[in-house]
């Protein structure tokens, strides 16, 4: 597999992206995954991530896309978040991804009013139109596991329960293994989702909120989680997700520290 980086990890060094990806390449990332929005950016700035990755041989394996719209209770606002997926997954094919990974977001007004069966059947819906348009450019939509109570997908049954009903080819799951810890999924339930892992993310965790700290600075047992990832014969990428850098004048520091550590865990787990 190869190790990746999402290149949000730079956005507080203030630098302009080429910056970011030449950072990401000198540090030994394999590749990079883009939080990048293509209703925000300029055909200069697109062109540009474009080149600068080709020249640093650093491939593009997914874009980040979070939807929360696409189980809002007015059609035309689940309408407009529709069409913004697919402009992000017309986006990843032309940067030649793998993958969108997409996140679903919550059930609004803590579970009342709206049904909660209503708001699921209702991302099972986009989810199907969007695996489509996916499948049609050789892609796939990779849905992230959030830990959060009211989060549609929290837990590894829920993960299962919603592939199952969407029951499409190009629709599988993300893991992101400080998630999984805080969501408490223990190491052997990814079982339930062999075969259906598109993308993995890697980050630490104090155990108590959403963290993505440097591997190493939490309480994440990785090795429980990899010794199980070992097992399910994946293929793809691992990418490392960081938030900010308590020393925002030493995010270099920061990216690196977590560069080492992945790159170590991988290694100890031959799955680089």
């Amino acid at each position: 597999m190869q190790l990746g980086l999402i290149n949000s990890a730079w956005m507080q060094s203030g630098r302009e992206t080429a910056w970011g990806l030449q950072k990401t390449k000198e540090i030994g990332f394999d590749s990079v995954d883009l939080l990048v929005d293509p209703l925000e950016i300029d055909i200069r700035e697109r062109r540009l991530i474009a080149r600068e990755c080709e020249r640093l041989d650093l491939p593009i394996v997914s874009l980040c896309c979070v939807a929360t719209g696409l189980i809002d209770l007015g059609p035309s606002c689940r309408r407009f978040h529709a069409d913004r997926v697919r402009k992000h997954l017309d986006l990843a094919y032309e940067y030649n991804a793998r993958n969108l990974l997409l996140v679903l977001g919550e059930y609004i007004w803590n579970r009342e009013v709206i049904p909660p069966r209503q708001q699921w059947a209702w991302a099972v819906e986009q989810c199907l139109a969007l695996g489509d348009h996916a499948a049609e450019l050789g892609l796939e939509i990779a849905l992230e596991l959030e830990p959060f109570p009211l989060s549609l997908l929290n837990s590894v049954d829920a993960m299962a329960a919603f592939l199952d009903d969407v029951n499409h080819p190009a629709v599988r799951a993300n893991l992101d293994i400080s998630h999984l810890l805080l969501a408490g999924v223990q190491p052997e339930e990814i079982r339930k989702l062999s075969g259906r892992i598109a993308h993995v993310h890697l980050s630490d965790c104090d155990g108590k909120v959403h963290g993505d700290l440097p591997p190493g600075r939490g309480v994440v047992p990785f090795d429980d989680y990899f010794s199980v990832l070992q097992t399910l014969d994946l293929t793809g990428t691992i990418s490392v997700e960081l938030e900010f850098s308590p020393e925002p004048d030493q995010i270099e520091a920061w990216v690196r520290e977590a560069y080492v550590a992945s790159a170590e865990l991988l290694k100890r787990h031959q799955l680089r």
